[in-house]
This record gives structure tokens, C-alpha cells and sequence, in this order.
């Protein structure tokens, strides 16, 4: 066995690195022995081109035999950064500086580099170079901060050994010189990356290096420790840094290239590379964890930078002087940029005192001191069950502190304070949605969600159920049947809720608020999004919701609760389902409810007349007429479009605007009877042929009928398209001349998400049987397509079925189109009729 190891080892010596970098890729080695093996054959490499280089620059090795560590040349190469760590990951570069003593001439240190760079630019490996003295080093590293740090790792690979030394030596002596200058550079620097890549903890795609809590703030990690000015974390720091990196190498393996954004289509063959039995959702949860480690490591050593900066700095400070320590709340004090206990404090006497302190730590926009949490941890007592009103007080206060909740919650839960509180929290801790909507993981947007309640605190009369609500409306989410089906996350929830709130010290009613509140609370942006807000039944699913045990809160005060909390978890979720356009949908339909429980009489929706427009299309030359109105606060505008009516025309302009870019957020439809030599009125029969249905003789004498159409739209960027060319598109769509379907067939490839498809849902259509008593409601959900209303639109033509209303949302990728649809008499369509026209649209979407 040995001497098969040796022969392979000199096989592999007489390779490439790149050969042998797939050599031991193939071998099956990984985690630390993979990226130290790497690191060894570079070396090797490097190592045997430098001894021929030094013959082909006319240098000479005063170290014996080719590949022997070549002593007194005043020359040698040097590792730095990650190549210096020994951390190379399959796609990694070499980072690579030569260093000399500045005894030769320039042109033979030239000739020396081109001798080493070139052979490794042949082979095809990422080269990150330099040639430098010490002193030029030394130079470069005060004006770039990433040589200085690259620096801090530098590894002698072959060479004078001396010059290396001396390189490392003055590296480090001068970084902690400048530590007070160096260090908040670095910390800006995070900053900066926080702005741009977020928190890698809760990204669903983050980026394994830059991301806060990612590689790069492990590094700074050492930074701060070269510095000598504070300690930092370690253990746990160091173990949460080797599994990202094994992370990042089964990357590279998977995709072949050099990358540090785990993308969702990655993910799964990345969990299968780390023999990951769970699959996508386990590899997130273990990215979460180890970026959760080291961020909450980065965010201690930080502070303590900034605590003995600050100290230095503060000159009227006499050394030894006491520290001074403001009264935050009862044994919590402020002291140092941190909150921590009085000297006083007793927390085996006092259960509260967790609750407190964390309470007054956010609420001051301090961290809580690890001293403080440790002896916490430590030392206090369990709070009684239920708990103590003063603890569910403090509890809330918590949780309505706003931003200042977020640090202080992480510290909690990285302390296992958090699962003593809340055992429910310890399964949704780092769990992945896998979903492109949500931007964080369970746990941080259920926080987030908290941190926007706050915010809408006093537009309710019980801030206290909105807010505990807020941090545990996904509670249920992860959850799965016997069978592994996933279980309703929000039914799920509410049983979980019931118990938490009586634990919390709620009564019954306010636990059975609580419940319903967790239970219905995707129902309210349902119903304003993707329901006809005019129908009874929209609202009487409402109120439904809000019908309450008394001795809580009414049914008005209820809407109230679901409403704010459905903003607060809609603005949590990120900028794809939140905006100005669903906030106002959501206040509409609050406002509809609240007015009906208090029994004031509905305000009527304006009328849909659109006997002017049908006029005025039927006086122009190309029988079409478009009126469009400037875009409001909300950045929604309105289209009206009236033409002749005909089979399909619904589909016809949902296919325009799709290729002039216009986004559809609703849609309205009239059907307008004229009569020839009379006026212009509804048409008596509801033959909507302008949604689809065959045209249908309006009025006496055959009068011709006129689709009339009314569009809630914004621009998908820029502005609405200019009205003189939709007209233009309008007309030779019409008349034939312009091959529609082909056009948005061909938009549709053109915008189809390559990398994704595997992870999309196939379509899905349902018939809502109850959605509404005056027309047949069939729901579509399905990945968003530049053509896909198109294609519904003219299923729904070709079944025959008329359109009443239609109600678009576009959430992220997903759509969630809604149609009302009547048969030609006007009424609702009879049950194997309505499940014939899903099957249509399904036909035509493929699912």
C-alpha cells in the first residue's frame, strides 16, 4: 500500500497542477485533506518551475538538485490569501507573489516571472500575481487593504526562506501598528457587502464569500486577531468556516467553475456532493448555521474593536477609570456600546430579568454583552408556566422594539437562550423556503415580520396579539404528514399557537385570537388580490374569518389585526410581493369589511360603462379606440381599448401588451350593443365575446356588439408604451398581419429561465366552487410567462365561456391569475362545463 502511495505521488509529481488537481478531485478525497492536497501539488508545481526558471534567468540555485528549497538566491515565490491558508478549492486561483531583495537586475527578475507565469497561463489555471521587494510590498499593502490582508496569510513555498520570513515579519508588525487605521477599514468594508449581498444565514441564494457570516468574514476574523487589539471566538468560528469551505469545493465540483453564489438549481447536486440525505433544505440549514456562527463571532469581536478604539481615543479618560454604566432597566444596565447586567442583578432570583434585559437591549438599539448572555445562560432561573404577566409584558416590548429586535433575537438564539423561551422556535430555526418569493429563511422572516408589525402598532387596539402573532404565523411551515405530504403550514400553526399563547399567559379568548390570526393570515391578501373585490362572496369569506369568540376582540378590531399583520408579513416576504399596488388593495378591502360591520351602507363601485369608448371606436376610421390614463401614486395606470367584438380579442390585446412590456394587473370586461341608426347601450344579452364567448346579436335589429375592455397595468420598466403604437399593433393583429402567437411564443423563449426549470411547478387550474355566487371562478397558478395570459385568454375563447372580470397578480415568477366566467346567457357555467374549460386551459399550458 505504501508503495502504491509513492508511486503515486511521484506520477502526480511529474503532472500539471491542473492534472493533478482532476486527479485527486477523481480520488474521491474531500474537506480539508482536498484543499490541503491541492495546496501541496501547487506547491510541488510552482516549485519545479521555479528551479527551471532560475536556470532560464541565468540565477543561480544554491540549494542542490531541481525541486530542493533553494537557499541564498535573494528570490522566492510566496503564497498569499487563500493559497497561503492552504485552503484551495477546486475552482480556486493561485495567489502568487515573487519576491526579491532587490540584489538583481529588473530584467532578469523579469525574465525569472515570465519564466513562472507563463507555463501556469499555458496550463490553462488562474494565476493572481505580483513581483515585489519587501519594501514594495510593504508600500502596496498601506495603500490596498486586500494585499494587507493577503499578506497576513503569507506562506513560503520555495526561495531564500529568509526574504519570506522578513516579508511576514514586517507584514504583521506593520498591520498592528496601523490596526486602529486598518481594522475600521475592514469593518466598512462589511458595511459595503451587507448593502450589496445581505446576510448568508437567511439567503436562499447566497453568496458563500461575501455574504455577511460568509468566508470573507472568517477571514476577518484572523485580521482581527493579528491585530492583538481583542480576542476573538474561537472553536465553533473555525469549524463553521471548514464547512463552508467544503461547501464551496462540492460547488466547484458541480458545476465545474469557480463560483461562490449557491444557486437554487445548484443545490440539490451540491447536497448529494456533501452526501446530504435531506437534500437541498439540509445544505441550507447547514449553511445557515455555520454563517449564523460567524457572523455572531464577527459581531463580538467587532465590538470589542470598537470598545478599545473608543478607549484610546477618548483622551479625557484616566486609565482604570471606573466605566460608566446608565440604567437601562431593572438590573440591565448600558455600558461600553452594550447592555448588560447591574452589578446587582441576581437571575437565579429573577426569571424575568432574560426578558428584560433583552427587552431593554433592543429597545436602546444595543446588543446584549456575552458576559450578560452567558451568565443568563448560566445562572437563571426558568420562568414559571404560564408565565408571569410581567413576562409576557417584557416579552412584547421585545418584540416591538423594532430593527433594534433583530440583533438581539440572533443573540439569544446563538446562545440556546432563545429555545428556552420558545421550544416551538428551535424547528423553524434556518429552515429554507423554497420558495423565490422569500428572501430570508423561516426564522429571520418570521423576525422581520415582527420588526414591521411594530411599525403599524398603533393602528390597533391590541399591539400585543399583533405582534406575537407576527413572530409566529410560519410556525407551522416544515411541517409534513404521515405519508410526507406537506401539511398546511397556517392550520398547522394555528394548533401550535394555541398551546405557545396559553404557555405565554394569554386567556382563551385572546389564544383563540391569536390562533385565528396565525390561521387566516394569507387570507386577506387572497381574497384583495385574486378575488373580485365587488363580489359578496369576497367579503363574506372576510368576515367569515372575523367572526371571533367574544371577550377578546370584536370582528371590526379582528380585520383590523389581519390587516396590518398581512402588510407586515408582505413587506417581510421582499420586494416581489410587496408594493404600492397590493398596499392599496389590501386598505380597499379592509376598509369594505370594516364599513359593513359597522353598518354603513358599501360605497358602489363606479360603474363599467363603456358606451362612450364603444362610441368612439365606432366613429373612427380603424373602428378602435384607446384611452389611457397617466400613472398614479400606487405606479399603476389604466387602459381602456374598445374594437369590434369577436371571438378571442380579450387575447388579442393581452398579447400586445405583452410585447410592448406592459405588466397586467387586472382586467374588466363589457360587452356594448349598437343599434344602426340609434344609440349606443349595454347589450341586452352578456354574449362577452370581447373575453372569449361568440359575439351575441345586442338590441333589435341585428346591431352590431362592441367589446369594450379595461386594463389595470404598469410598466414593466420605463414607461407605458407610446398609445400611437399600440393602435398600430392593435390594427395588424386584427387584420392578420401580425402572427401574434408567434410573436409571444417567441418572447416567451426568449425570456424562459434556463437554469430553473427543473425546480418550476408544473401548472395548476382549479374551480373554486364557492368563490362567488354570480359567476364560475377558476383559479390558474403558474411560472409567470410573457405570453401566458395570452394563452389562457384563448383557451377560454375557444371553450366558448365568457369573461366577466379577471384578476392578475404576478408575485415574483409566480402568477396567480383569476377569471370570472359566465355562459352566454350570463349566468354561472354548470359544473362539467366549467371543469371542460379548466381542462382546455390546461391543455394550453401543458400541465
Amino acid at each position: 500500500m505504501c508503495e502504491q502511495n509513492r508511486n503515486g505521488s511521484e506520477r502526480r509529481g511529474r503532472m500539471g497542477y491542473a492534472e493533478q488537481r482532476t486527479e485527486l478531485i477523481a480520488s474521491g478525497l474531500r474537506g480539508p485533506k482536498l484543499r490541503g492536497a491541492l495546496a501541496e501539488a501547487a506547491d510541488a508545481w510552482l516549485t519545479e518551475l521555479f528551479a527551471n526558471a532560475l536556470a532560464a534567468a541565468g540565477l543561480r540555485a544554491g540549494g542542490g538538485e531541481a525541486g530542493a528549497t533553494v537557499h541564498g538566491t535573494g528570490v522566492a515565490l510566496v503564497a498569499v490569501g487563500g493559497y497561503g491558508r492552504s485552503e484551495l478549492s477546486p475552482g480556486s486561483d493561485l495567489d502568487v507573489l515573487l519576491l526579491h531583495d532587490g540584489s538583481h537586475k529588473s530584467d532578469r527578475i523579469a525574465k525569472l516571472a515570465d519564466a513562472i507565469w507563463y507555463p501556469v497561463w499555458d496550463s490553462k489555471v488562474k494565476l493572481d500575481h505580483s513581483v515585489r521587494t519587501i519594501g514594495e510590498a510593504r508600500s502596496m499593502a498601506k495603500e490596498d487593504l486586500p494585499v494587507a490582508l493577503g499578506l497576513l496569510t503569507a506562506r513560503h513555498i520555495v526561495g531564500d526562506p529568509t526574504l519570506t520570513a522578513g516579508l511576514r515579519t514586517s507584514a504583521l508588525s506593520d498591520w498592528r501598528a496601523g490596526a486602529a487605521k486598518r481594522l475600521p477599514e475592514v469593518q466598512a468594508t462589511r458595511a459595503e457587502r451587507l448593502e450589496l449581498h445581505g446576510e448568508l444565514a437567511y439567503r436562499l441564494e447566497g453568496d458563500l464569500k461575501e455574504a455577511i457570516g460568509g468566508l470573507r468574514d472568517a477571514y476577518a476574523l484572523t485580521a482581527i486577531s493579528a491585530s492583538w487589539l481583542a480576542d476573538i471566538p474561537h472553536g465553533e468560528p473555525e469549524a463553521a468556516r471548514a464547512r463552508l469551505l467544503d461547501v464551496r469545493d462540492a460547488l466547484h465540483i458541480t458545476t465545474g467553475r469557480a463560483a461562490d453564489r449557491l444557486l437554487l438549481q445548484e443545490q440539490d447536486d451540491v447536497a448529494a456532493q456533501l452526501g446530504l440525505s435531506g437534500g437541498a433544505d439540509e445544505l441550507l440549514a447547514e449553511v445557515a448555521d455555520a454563517a449564523r456562527t460567524i457572523a455572531y463571532a464577527c459581531d463580538v469581536a467587532w465590538r470589542r474593536i470598537e470598545q478599545v478604539l473608543a478607549q484610546r481615543t477618548w483622551s479625557g479618560r484616566r486609565r482604570g477609570a471606573a466605566t460608566q454604566r446608565t440604567p437601562l432597566a431593572d438590573g440591565v444596565v448600558a455600558a461600553d456600546g452594550e447592555a448588560t447586567l447591574a452589578l446587582a442583578a441576581d437571575p437565579a432570583r429573577d426569571p424575568v430579568l432574560l426578558l428584560r434585559a433583552a427587552a431593554a437591549a433592543a429597545s436602546a438599539g444595543l446588543p446584549l454583552a456575552p458576559a450578560a448572555l452567558r451568565r443568563l445562560g448560566e445562572e437563571g432561573a426558568p420562568l414559571p408556566v404560564p408565565w408571569p404577566r410581567a413576562a409576557r409584558e417584557e416579552f412584547v416590548r421585545l418584540l416591538g422594539s423594532g430593527a433594534g429586535l433583530v440583533p438581539v433575537w440572533e443573540a439569544l438564539d446563538r446562545t440556546s437562550l432563545l429555545s428556552r423561551l420558545l421550544p416551538e422556535w428551535e424547528r423553524t430555526r434556518s429552515l429554507p423556503q423554497r420558495n423565490a418569493l422569500h428572501i430570508h429563511t423561516v426564522d429571520r422572516h418570521s423576525v422581520q415580520t415582527a420588526v414591521q408589525a411594530a411599525k403599524r402598532t398603533r393602528r390597533v387596539a391590541r399591539p400585543d396579539l399583533l405582534l406575537v402573532a407576527a413572530v409566529c404565523h410560519d410556525l407551522g411551515k416544515g411541517l409534513h404528514g404521515e405519508n410526507g405530504e406537506p401539511i398546511d403550514h397556517s392550520e398547522a400553526g394555528a394548533e401550535i399557537v394555541v398551546g405557545l399563547a396559553a404557555r405565554l399567559g394569554f386567556n382563551a379568548a385572546d389564544s383563540a385570537v391569536l390562533a385565528a390570526l396565525v390561521r387566516h393570515h394569507l387570507l386577506l391578501a387572497q381574497l384583495a388580490v385574486n378575488r373580485d373585490p365587488d363580489d359578496p362572496a369576497t367579503l363574506d369569506a372576510l368576515l367569515a374569518a372575523a367572526d371571533v369568540p367574544s371577550g377578546s376582540v370584536d370582528a371590526a378590531e379582528f380585520v383590523a389585526l389581519l390587516h396590518a399583520l398581512t402588510e407586515a408579513d408582505s413587506e417581510a416576504t421582499g420586494p416581489a410581493v410587496w408594493s404600492r399596488w397590493r398596499e392599496a388593495l389590501l386598505r380597499g378591502l379592509a376598509d369594505r369589511a370594516r364599513a359593513r360591520l359597522a353598518g354603513h351602507a358599501l360605497a358602489a363601485a363606479p360603474a363599467f360603462d363603456g358606451s362612450a369608448l364603444a362610441a368612439r371606436a365606432a366613429a373612427s376610421p380603424d373602428r378602435l379606440a384607446v384611452l389611457a390614463l397617466a400613472p398614479g401614486a400606487a405606479g399603476v395606470a389604466r387602459l381602456d381599448v374598445a374594437l369590434p367584438d369577436q371571438i378571442g380579442v380579450l387575447a388579442t390585446v393581452a398579447g400586445v401588451l405583452s410585447l410592448r412590456h406592459v405588466r397586467i394587473l387586472a382586467a374588466e370586461v363589457e360587452t356594448v350593443g349598437s343599434v344602426p341608426g340609434g344609440p349606443i347601450g349595454n347589450a341586452a344579452a352578456g354574449g362577452n365575446a370581447a373575453a372569449g364567448g361568440s359575439a351575441v346579436a345586442g338590441g333589435s335589429g341585428g346591431g352590431e356588439l362592441w367589446a369594450v375592455q379595461r386594463w389595470t397595468v404598469a410598466a414593466e420598466y420605463g414607461e407605458l408604451p407610446d398609445i400611437a403604437r399600440l393602435r398600430t399593433d392593435l390594427r395588424a393583429a386584427l387584420g392578420g398581419r401580425l402572427d401574434l402567437a408567434a410573436r409571444v411564443a417567441s418572447r416567451e423563449a426568449e425570456h424562459r429561465p434556463v437554469g430553473r426549470a427543473r425546480l418550476a411547478q408544473p401548472p395548476s387550474v382549479t374551480v373554486l366552487e364557492d368563490a362567488s355566487a354570480v359567476a364560475t371562478v377558476i383559479e390558474i397558478r403558474a411560472g409567470d410567462t410573457p405570453g401566458l395570459l395570452h394563452r389562457v385568454a384563448s383557451a377560454i375563447a375557444a371553450s366558448g365561456a365568457d369573461i366577466a372580470t379577471a384578476r392578475i397578480a404576478t408575485l415574483g415568477a409566480e402568477a396567480i391569475d383569476v377569471f370570472y366566467l359566465t355562459g352566454p346567457e350570463g349566468a354561472r357555467l354548470a359544473t362539467q362545463d366549467a371543469e371542460r374549460v379548466a381542462e382546455r386551459i390546461r391543455s394550453a399550458l401543458g400541465a
